[in-house]
């Protein structure tokens, strides 16, 4: 009863601020450059990552020159600061240092990402801006809203009884609805509304045999549902917690299970890698898998963005 209240609560609270923002009574701040976000309604696991660097890629291929605003969650610095990708989670967090490794473009840090989108264009002109995990984030002005919905949204609950920070209601905001993991458009307020579909699965190579799986992400049996469909025999499952920094302890705990179940080594995800940093040699045979994310009609769906951009005033060169 008590966190039912909670969340009528903070569902008041979320509309009473939308609404400020919509009648522009508190102000978005604009950058040069265009400004693309992704988004979601749900606290992790949707697919945000995997979806900024496919994005990232299809830009790539089109010549078009980028850069990602990202607040670095759980990062343990402060400020606006530009990603090293040879640099560590604790500096810049595990899913911003992912993003400048796979894409290798500049990702620019902080809580105001206005003032990261301001440091971006000073440094390195008025490129198109990928702002990562933005939907909520509307201090910033976007000219594009993409936002990813999974089936656990369609029958969710606001924070804190569930894992929504938005009512469904608010996918009107958005410019382009993203099915991630099989969502059902039929169960979202969609009437009018872009809609693209994604599908998330992983890319399992040189595996050892009868691995432990490990990780520390936000839904982590999609993960291990992954592996068993990808028809891996895994001794044993275990599960850290999201952006989970691993220690010595962690490792000793880790080769413990794996010898307990006979395991032939190790297997985790790409952000998980990320974490384990120096660790990362210390767990043989380790495989990490990367995510495979395939986007329905990509090329159209990229005409669209970047014609849209155009019609808005922000043209893509």
């Amino acid at each position: 009863m008590a966190t039912r209240i909670l969340s009528s609560v903070f569902g008041g609270a979320v509309r009473l601020r939308n609404s400020l923002y919509d009648a522009g009574a508190l102000p978005a701040r604009h950058l040069k450059g265009p400004v693309v976000s992704v988004g979601n309604l749900s606290v992790g696991g949707s697919g945000k990552t995997p979806f900024v660097i496919l994005l990232g890629e299809l830009l790539h291929s089109r010549g078009v020159a980028f850069n990602v605003l990202s607040r670095g969650y759980r990062r343990q610095t402060s400020g606006v600061a530009l990603v090293d990708p040879g640099g560590l989670p604790r500096e810049f967090g595990d899913e911003p240092l992912l993003i400048a490794r796979r894409l290798q473009i500049p990702v620019i840090l902080g809580e105001d990402r206005h003032a990261a989108g301001i440091f971006a264009e000073q440094r390195f002109g008025p490129q198109l801006h990928l702002l990562d995990d933005g939907f909520q984030h509307r201090q910033l002005a976007r000219d594009f809203d993409i936002v990813l919905v999974t089936p656990d949204d369609a029958r969710d609950r606001l924070l804190p009884a569930g894992r929504l920070r938005e009512p469904l209601g608010s996918l009107r905001r958005a410019d382009a609805v993203v099915l991630a993991s099989g969502a059902d458009p039929a169960n979202f307020p969609l009437d009018g509304k872009t809609v693209w579909r994604v599908r998330r699965g992983i890319l399992t190579r040189d595996l050892p045999p009868h691995p432990l799986a490990f990780c520390g992400i936000a839904r982590p049996q999609g993960f291990f549902a992954q592996l068993r469909k990808a028809g891996i025999d895994v001794s044993a499952e275990v599960v850290f917690p999201d952006h989970h920094p691993y220690t010595d302890k962690d490792l000793r705990d880790l080769q413990f299970v794996a010898e307990q179940n006979q395991a032939g080594g190790f297997v985790t995800t790409e952000k998980d890698a990320v974490n384990l940093g120096g660790f990362l040699s210390s767990l043989k045979p380790l495989s990490v898998v990367p995510v495979k994310m395939d986007f329905a009609d990509a090329p159209r769906a990229l005409d669209y963005l970047l014609e849209t951009l155009k019609s808005r005033g922000k043209p893509v060169s």
